[in-house]
């Protein structure tokens, strides 16, 4: 008899250390996952479709750009005459309108992919709600265990093999929590990856945002320059080729004249005991602050591009817009464009580099004046018509050249 009351006694401690009751049993249940995920796939695989439009539109769009620039091309080699420039005009005017359609399809597109991202994000908040009332469920059950008295737990398991089972479901317990807990900290990172993913696609259509305004500007500054031709010579085929006579010869007559000058006056530095000319700024600074380029450097789709190759950058600045020398220098041209004829000011450096400031409508310099970086040195023109802008400009903007011991090169290789 004292055998058996020990065996039930070590039975019970070890009900009391490891008892776990089946009363207290809590499956996880995920209420309605099959109907929620099926909506939320649903919406997705129709933003997907919409998606996948909007890029089918695009390469349609780009395949016509395409044509447009053959057309360009092919026109520009073609013998220059009125028409043929204005065929080569409204052929850029319908480039510009097709990236204009791009961008705003593009913008649709952006604003698709948010929308996806939102339900995305809905549906990880979710999925992570359900994983915390599980938890939440698990751990009432571990705190209503560990409040049974010593007697309940012998009462509640009838057999060692009720206990042995009951433990087990213990062992279970722990380990659904431990997967419960991972499944949230991997939901966590989805859902802070995607808020990312969303924050790029708000800067992306920021972006495009101000990228469609400005190629709106483009598509009229493409009929400004139209209306400015027509204005100029009407209809009249022998005066429009009179007009590219005199801005090809006004042109090369300014080319040679800055080459000329650069020579002379690096030549009348080297003769001044103590004034060697040093290159001391930290590069070139933007002459008007930083715009859109409207015409690139030897820019193929530059309008008269058949005329002359384009040396230089053409950025965007309104009538009038003060000037700043890009780099400390000595002016060695400053010339005014009465009556509408072409006016620059060019400016010598250290290191072999000059500047050249093409269409000021006013100057502020001399010629031999030694200005420092960023001093004001004139304002912009290119209003057709107006003082300094020249034969053919295509409107208000600046004409930015950098030269390398003469020889015209990308400007943009040298600003910030």
């Amino acid at each position: 008899m004292k055998n058996i009351s020990k065996f039930r006694l070590t039975l019970a401690i070890i009900f009391v250390i490891l008892g776990i009751s089946v009363f207290f049993y809590v499956p996880k249940i995920v209420i309605g996952q099959g109907s929620d995920t099926e909506i939320v796939n649903k919406e997705i695989q129709g933003i997907n479709s919409d998606i996948k439009n909007r890029q089918e539109d695009i390469q349609k769009i780009e395949d016509k750009k395409k044509q447009l620039s053959e057309e360009i091309k092919k026109r520009q080699k073609e013998k220059s005459s009125l028409n043929n420039q204005l065929a080569i005009l409204d052929n850029r005017q319908a480039k510009s309108e097709l990236d204009i359609e791009i961008t705003e399809t593009e913008i649709e597109t952006v604003k698709l992919g948010m929308q996806k991202t939102d339900i995305e994000i809905e549906d990880k908040n979710k999925e992570i709600d359900k994983e915390k009332t599980h938890i939440a469920g698990v751990l009432n059950l571990i705190y209503k265990r560990d409040n049974v008295s010593s007697l309940e737990i012998i009462l509640l398991n009838k057999s060692l093999s009720d206990f042995l089972s009951n433990v087990k479901y213990l062992e279970d317990i722990n380990e659904e929590i431990k997967d419960s807990v991972d499944d949230i900290n991997k939901l966590k990172r989805q859902l802070e990856n995607e808020k990312k993913a969303l924050e790029s696609q708000n800067e992306d259509l920021n972006n495009l945002k101000n990228e469609l305004v400005e190629k709106s500007k483009k598509l009229e500054e493409e009929k400004g320059t139209k209306i400015h031709i027509l204005t100029q010579v009407g209809k009249s085929e022998r005066e429009y080729q009179r007009l590219l006579a005199e801005a090809k010869k006004e042109q090369e007559d300014a080319a040679a004249e800055i080459a000329s000058m650069e020579k002379l006056v690096r030549a009348k530095i080297a003769k001044l005991e103590g004034h060697e000319l040093g290159f001391n700024d930290d590069g070139l600074t933007w002459p008007v602050t930083k715009n859109v380029i409207t015409a690139y450097f030897h820019d193929p789709d530059y309008p008269f591009r058949y005329i002359f190759e384009h040396p230089a950058i053409d950025i965007r600045a309104g009538q009038g817009t003060v000037l700043k020398a890009a780099a400390s220098g000595y002016v060695a041209r400053a010339k005014a464009g009465p009556n509408g004829s072409y006016g620059y000011i060019m400016i010598i450096h250290g290191d072999g580099l000059s500047t050249v400031y093409g269409h000021v409508s006013k100057i502020s310099v001399s010629e031999d004046d030694y200005v420092i970086q960023g001093q004001k040195i004139g304002l912009s023109g290119g209003m057709p018509g107006t003082p300094g802008a020249g034969r053919l400009t295509t409107g208000p903007h600046l004409h930015f050249e950098v030269r390398l011991n003469g020889i015209p090169v990308d400007p943009l290789s040298y600003l910030p």
